[in-house]
């Protein structure tokens, strides 16, 4: 009976295995017959966006392409700029950040052009340049909104190891260097540069600087770029009779040894997966490769220099490795000395595998090309592109923007928990809604077909459009379905959204470059069976002799008094970045030698009690240096002299969770706080802007919600006790949370009371929700505006692309004053560093150095620029250092919202017993809003609970009481 059991399991597996190659392999399944004969291009009016680049390419249909280029006056601009000579004396333009600078191009004749611009990067916040293009005083497209144009990075020095035998990789620093770019789609969607239309006659070109300055030499309007063949390349070439050295001559560039990068994450990088990656070694860390996880956006480029020792052809083989999505392809275009030779290398595909590869450039059949290079020095960059994918993820997101659409209109009708049992007659309601979903179910089975034609095979990424045009297929064909499954159909948009942004990602990894002649045989890797084997057992073996998680350099605690132990206690990548910081900057400048250790915050408090604490400690939360301070255990800052200096870059606000008695016991490191999001499409569909005050917001409710639309305000949940909004609002009433010698809360008080009730009639009164996921909500607009701290920007940037240029943030609401003023008060939170206690002077005064090294303005901007640079813009970094903040990439609109909610932030004064606050505050919330008990008697209840706390810890840590 058992070997029966175990044979039907055994079939049964056999039988999944193969429905899954079935289903995720089912490539030679089309659904051409679905969209067949049906136009995919027609708009159905209410449900599409009108200013795409198809639609703006469409319109102008039937006018010519440009055959001659138009050069741009750039000395004769209207706005803010000014004249500057180039190296050479000739008169360039430079646009400030925020500027608007308009140009007049004579045209000819009406066609369309390219627009060529060279340009020089200055030093500003080091972060790619941002500008709106506008023609004739109109945006063309959504995209002309979004135009980036990179900076140049290259290692600031060689590579050094530090005592453990270990690589350390020079920071990045910025050339500043002319460069050339077209204006193009900055998501790689459109794989050509934009083609813009102009009229003949004067024209005016208008840029509006949204991030960073620029120095402009040339603006060109170009012929629309036309490719070469290979054929048409190698016919204009000259003859070139090579020497049989040169051509079995051949160059090995190592990727870690990269020239120029667009980002300063895309430095060399070191794998110890493979033996087959050079240099190789599984007991240190050596920088043996580039890209990566870093190297994943379209338009991020590495470029390589070389020389060739004579005039000739020679090939090109990349060793590369793609190892991070199965049924994808990662695209390069191959530029060689600025130029992509021909058509073919506009995108060159490297296929999933977890090994090694030696790609030479070639053709289809397998031929290698040959490139025509003159003796003496060249480059080859590698851009990141999305080759074929890029328009059929451009579909996707239009797709997307419309599936919202479709999703809000039958909201406004059902709500977001329909009445299964209900007819909601949408047929006859909406019946362009149902015309829409027939047309995009359609436009989803081809968005199918074409993702497994580019791929080569059908994946689980894909799968999800195929779901949702079933899905589709289903409403038109039986409309009860929709209310049925309308919470499913969500998911499912918020599934392909995501699905897209996985589709978009094009990781690479490089070992090294080969250039040879002719006759030069490109070397095999080496990653087969049995090196694999050698390479797992040198991996174990060295495992138990070799300690991978030291950071840098590692110091014997040999009770030098030129020793400190720094304790970090957020992630490895920060604290890789805090340790290379130290030693190529703090130790050889100051002297004092440094041990980080990355630990949880959990282990510090056993550590200091067992006298085995470190000196400092980093990024702790706010609530500990008073909880630690009360027990002696750190040490007041205000014992040194330059303690005020030290601090001139913070707002008192910063420190005011530090403060114990008389005493700073900690150093701010951020500070976050709130502000208000909004989709601008969607208030503007409703006729609304974003509110000032709390008055206005609630003002909108009736507009937003008669929509089945919502309205996101923190609420003090299981999961995440938030009490920011309400903390706020005592504050905006002229209130506090405690009095002045912290023995008692004031929230019982009129402020308080006000404030209070305030915040709970928005959920009980005004039908606020008190659960739901904002950034999912706000990304399909059921949620048009919300409350959230504005690191949630980060966030929103790399999950939402689809909704790019539809969203902002503003100025937190705030309470109007009797003379009329608007008071923006918001509550601020973050974390600090803090110096445990020591009797060894030389100890506090080392450990003093490093905390005011590790605040200052300078190392702040580089520490949240390089954590940026490693964990991608949703890590940037919400420094408490003001003159930093000024620093880092945010652009100038942006800045101005964060610089002004700044000033108005309010620090949360951590006291004995506080913890009571937060947690009776929580309950009497729920009381009032789940159980509807009177705000004002359950307030006045908890605070006398709070007080009654509050006395008992002080008398606990000898404290006096009333």
């Amino acid at each position: 009976m058992k070997k029966k059991f175990g044979a039907l399991i055994g079939i049964l597996c056999v039988a999944a295995v193969i429905a899954l190659i079935v289903l995720l392999n089912g490539g030679s399944q089309s659904f051409e017959a679905k969209y067949r004969d049906v136009n995919l291009s027609t708009d159905i009016t209410g449900i599409g966006r009108g200013d795409t680049y198809a639609g703006y390419l469409a319109a102008h249909a039937g006018a010519a392409k440009a055959v001659e280029a138009v050069s741009v006056d750039v000395t004769g601009f209207e706005g803010e700029a000014e004249l500057r000579p180039d190296e050479s004396g000739a008169p360039c333009v430079y646009t400030a950040d925020g500027s608007r600078v308009t140009w007049t191009a004579v045209v000819p004749e009406d066609g369309f052009y390219n627009i060529l611009i060279d340009y020089l990067t200055v030093a500003s916040r080091g972060v790619d340049i941002e500008r709106e293009l506008y023609i004739n005083g109109e945006l063309p497209f959504a995209g002309a909104a979004q135009l980036v144009f990179t900076r140049m990075w290259m290692d600031g020095g060689p590579v050094r190891r530090d005592n453990q035998g270990n690589d350390i990789r020079p920071t990045q620093i910025e050339l500043f260097d002319w460069q050339t770019a077209y204006c193009r789609d900055d998501m790689g969607y459109e794989v050509e540069p934009y083609q813009f239309f102009f009229k003949k006659g004067e024209n005016a070109v208008t840029l509006v600087a949204v991030n960073e300055p620029m120095v402009i030499r040339a603006i060109t309007l170009t012929p629309v770029r036309e490719k070469k063949t290979y054929a048409e390349y190698v016919a204009a070439q000259p003859d070139a009779a090579m020497t049989d050295a040169a051509k079995a001559w051949q160059l090995t560039v190592q990727g870690e040894d990269a020239q120029l990068r667009s980002s300063p994450s895309l430095y060399a990088r070191y794998d110890r997966s493979s033996s087959d990656t050079e240099p190789y070694s599984v007991t240190s860390t050596v920088l043996n490769c580039i890209g990566g996880d870093a190297w994943n956006n379209a338009g991020q480029w590495i470029q390589w220099a070389f020389e060739v020792p004579e005039d000739g052809w020679y090939t090109i083989t990349v060793k590369a490795r793609q190892a991070y999505q199965r049924g994808a392809l990662s695209c390069r275009s191959v530029y060689i000395d600025g130029e992509i030779p021909f058509d073919a290398l506009d995108s060159v595909s490297f296929d999933y595998s977890s090994s090694w590869k030696m790609m030479t450039l070639s053709d289809e059949q397998g031929t290698p090309y040959k490139f025509y290079l003159s003796k003496g020095g060249h480059t080859v960059r590698l851009e990141a592109t999305l080759g074929e994918m890029g328009p059929v993820l451009q579909r996707i997101e239009d797709s997307l923007y419309r599936l919202n659409l479709i999703y809000r209109k039958i909201l406004v009708l059902t709500g977001v928990n329909p009445d299964r049992f209900r007819d909601y007659n949408i047929a006859q309601v909406y019946p362009e809604v149902l015309t829409a979903m027939d047309l995009e179910s359609k436009r989803l089975y081809k968005i199918v077909d074409d993702t497994v034609a580019v791929a080569g095979q059908k994946s689980d990424r894909v799968a999800v459009a195929q779901t949702l045009a079933v899905q589709l297929e289903g409403f038109v064909a039986h409309n009860e379905r929709i209310t049925q499954s309308f919470g499913n159909f969500k998911d499912n948009i918020t599934s392909l959204g995501t699905a897209m942004q996985n589709m978009s990602e094009t990781k690479l990894d490089v070992d090294m470059l080969i250039i040879g002649g002719e006759n030069a045989q490109v070397p095999k890797t080496h990653d087969g069976f049995f090196s694999k084997l050698a390479h797992e057992i040198r991996s174990c073996v060295a495992s138990y002799f070799v300690d991978y998680n030291s950071l840098g350099d590692k110091y014997d605690e040999d009770g030098a008094d030129d020793l400190i132990e720094v304790w970090i206690v957020t992630g490895r990548d920060q604290s890789t970045i805090l340790k290379t910081m130290v030693d190529d900057t703090f130790t050889p400048s100051s002297g004092i030698r440094v041990n980080v250790k990355l630990v949880v915050a959990d282990t510090l408090l056993t550590a200091v009690v067992a006298g085995n604490g470190p000196d400092v400690v980093l990024s702790v939360g706010t609530w500990f240096p008073v909880n630690y301070a009360m027990r002696n255990a750190v040490e007041d800052l205000t014992q040194f002299s330059d303690f005020d200096e030290v601090v001139s870059p913070f707002y008192p606000s910063a420190l005011t969770a530090l403060r114990y008695n008389d005493g700073v016991f900690a150093l701010p490191e951020t500070q976050e706080f709130s502000v208000l999001f909004y989709r601008e499409d969607v208030l503007e569909e409703l006729g609304l802007t974003p509110p000032e005050t709390w008055d206005d917001l609630i003002a909108m409710l009736p507009t937003i919600q008669g929509n089945n639309l919502s309205v996101g305000v923190p609420y003090p949940d299981i999961t995440t006790v938030d009490m920011s909004v309400f903390n706020s609002l005592i504050y905006q009433h002229g209130g506090a949370i405690y009095d002045a010698e912290n023995k008692k809360t004031l929230i019982d008080n009129e402020s308080g009371v006000a404030a209070f009730e305030l915040y709970t009639s928005l959920f009980n009164d005004y039908g606020l929700p008190t659960v739901f996921d904002f950034k999912s909500r706000f990304r399909s607009g059921e949620m048009p505006m919300g409350v959230a701290s504005y690191s949630v920007y980060n966030t929103l940037v790399v999950s939402a692309p689809e909704i790019r240029g539809l969203w902002d943030f503003t100025l937190f609401p705030g309470t109007t004053q009797e003379d009329g003023s608007v008071d923006r008060s918001v509550h601020s939170q973050g974390v600090c560093c803090m110096m445990i206690a020591t009797d060894d002077q030389a100890v506090k005064d080392n450990a003093w150095t490093f905390m005011k090294w590790w605040v200052s303005t300078d190392v702040q901007v580089r520490f949240g620029r390089e954590l940026e640079s490693v964990l991608g813009s949703s890590a940037r970094y919400a420094t408490a250092n003001r003159e930093a903040l000024d620093q880092l990439a945010w652009s100038a609109s942006q800045l101005s919202v964060l610089k002004e909610q700044m000033a108005w932030a309010v620090g949360f004064r951590e006291i004995a017993g506080g913890y009571s606050t937060t947690r009776h505050m929580t309950n009497a919330i729920r009381r009032v809003i789940n159980d509807k008990d009177d705000a004002r008697e359950t307030i006045l209840s908890y605070a006398r609970t709070i007080d009654e706390e509050i006395t008992a810890k002080r008398q606990e840590f000898g404290l006096p009481v009333d």
